[in-house]
């Protein structure tokens, strides 16, 4: 039997701390040959300041070799840069230790050089932590699994599994394929696909994703989608996008960190020329760093699309996370979006004397073998509520009116007015039975028994059970919100009402849709559209972020941005505030680095930093900006949850 759990679980042991299993992973990350040169080089910088001057006090070995070691790496990088022509804080560091050693500040120089390097190593930890995050998704799965096939269980290669295929379970296994339970029953943690934190109670018939974890009973699972085309494979191939993209924000930070460069370059050259000061000079172009937001940008973005793929979503690309961020108008489709998009039972309205139970058996026995939506939503109503549900006998199907069929000896119809002689067209009566009221047109299913009317029962499309708290956290983070969609003027503006949202186009062809989309655009407004068909694509390519919905089509999957796993619109909101939040880091970032820099070339032109105090306030408000980005990164929880061995914060 396969390994039930994935290779990157790694169990926190029993007798040691969650921060002492951190400590032990973050002293696994870091590269021994940068922290050896880091050590060294700090090493150096103390015998220098301790007075060893061997053998020649103007040019002391330990300061000399602490400088080729330690600059070594930046020379490097500084190298490369000015090759591409461009300007970088490896090289006016550089400039600044060259300086410094050049009226024999050695102490000063091996100082600077050792924070340069200690700045690098943070710089790095912060960014492995980032694309982990990330790339953990990729090694969960496991490599081979159990599949059934001619009667007979057999370990098979994940790749080797094919669509129809039956894939066993068992217990604390992990769910390598989307699909459907055939077979069996569980507890599920879903967590990692969904973000729902509970395990999910699983039964035959529903559906399931992969990188769930089965938490109890055996389960057999008909895969649907493997590979690639699994909601696990989406989210890799989103992973490898992010991680190779450049937001147009990150071109930015790029720009200003360069111009913060050039502006501590000709601060230190004023400041030589006015004061004639090299150690004034030295401290001008130390004390500028821009690297808190050369790193803390790209940081920031790989940790927020990996917080969204922990929470049920996962966004294609950082320049649409960034798009994301701004927008100020959520437009919905309608149908499958923010109603579930297939019929429900919402009433039962019997004539008098007729049970309303009575009724739902008879319909739903003559509905047993109807393959119509209608028909299929009366016997799943009668299954959910406990109802023994047989099929009738002598079925016989209508196109345009309905079905009968023989339940117990009654010829029972089910459909239309032209099938149900007596069937009002407004069913209403004191016998009624009110399921649940939504919103919108319903749709009737008129049932009779040995031709006479017996009554209705009344089917609509549902809201999502997430549509009205969505929309109303929406509200309250300050966006607009509307409805465009094909469905009639009255259906979309009850739903309207019912969740408060703010305005509603109805009755639109998909080029109408386009139009709107333009109309909003050509306001002023920066839209994300929600959608899930096929008519939706075209509206989802034109709006700055276009979010599909895991439950729709292919195609609308493929036009969006960002994708909604479990189709629930709570992980659009959480969505929103994670992209939202990384916009106002990076902003804060961009603002801190350069009030730092301005200040600091202000105090050291006017001699009041010293060379080894402007590299310390060059390195700590680094630190401090890397670390506020580094805060996005979604962190473990102990414990974990499930089999899984790992679980995240949302």
């Amino acid at each position: 039997m396969p390994d039930a759990v994935g290779p990157s679980a790694s169990p926190v042991p029993v007798n040691q701390t969650p921060s002492a299993a951190s400590a032990r992973s973050l002293w696994r990350r870091i590269d021994r040959g940068d922290l050896a040169r880091t050590l060294f080089v700090a090493a150096c910088a103390l015998a220098v300041t301790l007075g060893v001057t061997w053998p020649w006090p103007a040019a002391p070995a330990a300061a000399v070799v602490g400088l080729v070691v330690g600059c070594w790496p930046i020379t490097v990088e500084a190298f490369e840069d000015v090759r591409h022509r461009r300007m970088s804080m490896e090289l006016s560091m550089l400039i600044a230790i060259a300086a410094a050693a050049a009226i024999g500040e050695w102490g000063t120089a091996l100082v600077i050089t050792a924070f340069v390097l200690a700045a690098e190593i943070l710089e790095d930890l912060s960014m492995d932590r980032g694309r982990d995050a990330l790339t953990d998704l990729m090694s969960f799965l496991p490599e081979t699994v159990l599949v059934r096939r001619g009667g007979r269980i057999a370990e098979t290669a994940l790749a080797e599994v094919a669509a129809s295929d039956t894939v066993v379970v068992p217990p604390g296994g992990l769910v390598p394929v989307d699909g459907t339970v055939v077979a069996g029953g569980s507890a599920v943690d879903q967590s990692r696909i969904t973000g729902e934190p509970l395990p999910v109670d699983l039964g035959v018939g529903d559906e399931v994703f992969a990188g769930s974890v089965n938490q109890v009973g055996a389960l057999e699972v008909r895969a649907e989608r493997v590979g690639a085309e699994s909601s696990y494979g989406r989210i890799v191939a989103a992973v490898a996008r992010a991680q190779s993209s450049e937001p147009p924000v990150q071109r930015w930070a790029d720009r200003l960190a360069a111009a913060l460069v050039y502006l501590a370059l000709i601060g230190a050259a004023l400041t030589y020329v006015v004061t004639r000061d090299l150690t004034a000079t030295i401290s001008v172009v130390v004390v500028a760093g821009a690297c808190g937001i050369a790193a803390g940008t790209p940081l920031a973005a790989l940790a927020s699309i990996a917080r969204i793929a922990r929470s049920g979503a996962f966004v294609k690309d950082g320049a649409h996370l960034e798009a994301l961020s701004t927008v100020d108008t959520v437009v919905f489709d309608k149908t499958g979006t923010l109603t579930a998009g297939t019929p429900a039972v919402v009433g039962i309205r019997p004539v008098a004397g007729v049970d309303a139970e009575d009724l739902l058996d008879r319909a739903a026995a003559a509905e047993v073998y109807s393959e119509h939506p209608l028909g299929q939503a009366v016997v799943a109503h009668a299954r959910g509520l406990g109802r023994q549900v047989e099929p009738g006998r002598d079925f016989a199907y209508l196109p345009g009116r309905g079905v009968t069929a023989e339940v117990d000896g009654r010829c029972i119809a089910a459909g239309s007015r032209a099938l149900v002689p007596g069937a009002p067209e407004a069913a209403a009566g004191p016998g009624a039975t009110t399921v649940r009221a939504d919103p919108g047109a319903t749709t009737a299913v008129h049932v009779g028994v040995d031709g006479e009317y017996a009554g209705t029962i009344l089917l609509a499309d549902p809201l999502r059970d997430t549509a009205k708290a969505a929309v109303a956290a929406l509200h309250r983070s300050g966006l607009r919100t509307m409805i465009i969609t094909g469905d009639q003027e009255a259906a979309a503006r009850a739903v309207a009402a019912e969740l408060g949202i703010d305005e509603v186009r109805a009755g639109l062809l998909p080029e109408e849709k386009l139009a709107a989309i333009d109309a909003e655009r050509a306001a002023g407004h920066r839209l994300a559209m929600v959608g899930d068909g096929v008519n939706d694509a075209p509206a989802l390519a034109r709006a700055q972020v276009g979010i599909a919905m895991g439950s729709g089509t292919e195609i609308a999957r493929e036009s969006s941005d960002v994708v909604l796993i479990s189709s629930d619109l709570n992980d659009l909101v959480g969505t929103v505030r994670v992209a939202r939040r990384a916009r106002r880091i990076v902003m804060f970032n961009f603002a801190g680095t350069i009030a730092v820099d301005l200040v600091g070339i202000g105090l050291a032109a006017c001699g009041l930093l010293s060379p080894v105090t402007a590299a310390l306030i060059h390195v700590g408000s680094e630190t401090a900006f890397i670390l506020n980005s580094a805060r996005l990164i979604p962190g473990r929880r102990a414990g974990g949850g499930g089999g899984a061995g790992e679980g995240w914060e949302r």
